[in-house]
């Protein structure tokens, strides 16, 4: 929770997070059964595509550091504290964090040429899930559940393309080792987007 009231995560909708992850699973799946040949060669591309890391791992990194950004600042910069976490007793560790996180970006950047992409994802993917374990955090409908699962897939897969990126790489290579793999995969992903659709459609509203 933010200093002096609740954090924006809070105040997130259930249905609009329901919305975000359906058009995500709909649209990555549904693209993954229309053009499975072009959507094949992406991903065996993405893990080494360099500038892609720069970007995903700059979007994580800054999505961090908004996290541990000081709090209750004023003026032009005041939006840089709306997403500040109060963190309890690490949050002496917060000065530090504001520094070491962008030099540690700089330094990625420039010394890892290896999965760069994947390592970016992880981090991304562990921010991610925050918001949506926060909407599904304690709301009455039981179906909220499809969320918390998805979320705990990327906290899992954040941590293992964090620590061993070649995993990416191997989930890949499984998945396009078969066409029939793949067809399930895709089917499986548009069901679980059509589930998460209409239940935020029936029964999420208001939550």
């Amino acid at each position: 929770m933010k200093f002096g009231g609740p954090h924006p995560y809070e105040n997130i909708p259930l249905d609009v997070v329901g919305y975000v992850v359906a058009a995500y699973l709909l649209v990555a799946h549904g693209m993954m059964l229309a053009r499975p040949a072009f959507c094949q060669e992406w991903l065996k591309k993405l893990p080494r595509h360099h500038h892609a890391g720069i970007y995903t791992l700059g979007l994580g990194v800054l999505w961090f550091w908004l996290l541990v950004a000081p709090d209750g600042l004023r003026g032009p910069f005041s939006f840089l504290s709306s997403l500040a976490l109060d963190i309890g007793e690490f949050d002496a560790a917060k000065p530090y964090l504001r520094v070491v996180v962008p030099l540690a970006f700089i330094g990625m950047t420039i010394y890892v040429r290896e999965f760069l992409f994947v390592r970016g994802l992880g981090v991304v993917a562990l921010m991610a899930a925050g918001p949506i374990l926060e909407a599904a955090f304690l709301r009455d409908p039981a179906t909220r559940l499809l969320l918390s699962l998805f979320a705990y897939v990327l906290l899992t897969k954040g941590l293992f393309w964090v620590g061993m990126p070649y995993t990416f790489r191997d989930s890949v290579t499984w998945a396009t080792a078969s066409e029939k793999r793949w067809r399930i995969l895709a089917i499986g992903g548009l069901v679980y987007g059509v589930l998460v659709l209409v239940c935020a459609i029936a029964f999420w509203q208001g939550h």
